[in-house]
């Protein structure tokens, strides 16, 4: 099982929009989620922050990632939740989320 975690802005103006999005995940996208392997998914807020952590048990990320980027419904449903999120300035040049390195873990 790997972890991940990242960050992005939450768009001023748009948190009322994302958590009602949130409050009804769109089962199809839940299932796809968990297609990807992609367990203990979690979204946090702060200050304008948006921190999210994921656990993974699959054996290839990227190409699970890459087909869970390619499904119509999760497409359908980034529309919706892209235009409320912001990249952080010191994201990489097309990343969204910008990956959050682990300084300290405790099982």
């Amino acid at each position: 099982m790997q972890r991940f975690a990242s960050v992005i802005r939450l768009r001023p103006g748009r948190e009322a929009e994302y958590r009602a999005l949130h409050a009804a995940v769109w089962p199809e996208v839940l299932a796809g989620l968990r297609a990807a392997h992609v367990h203990n998914y979690s979204i946090f807020h702060r200050d304008g922050l948006l921190f999210s952590y994921l656990e993974y048990d699959g054996a290839d990320y990227a190409a699970d990632m890459a087909a869970l980027a390619a499904d119509e419904t999760t497409r359908s449903w980034w529309e919706l939740t892209d235009p409320c999120q912001q990249p952080l300035p010191t994201a990489s040049p097309g990343q969204w989320w910008a990956a959050a390195e682990e300084v300290f873990h405790c099982d």
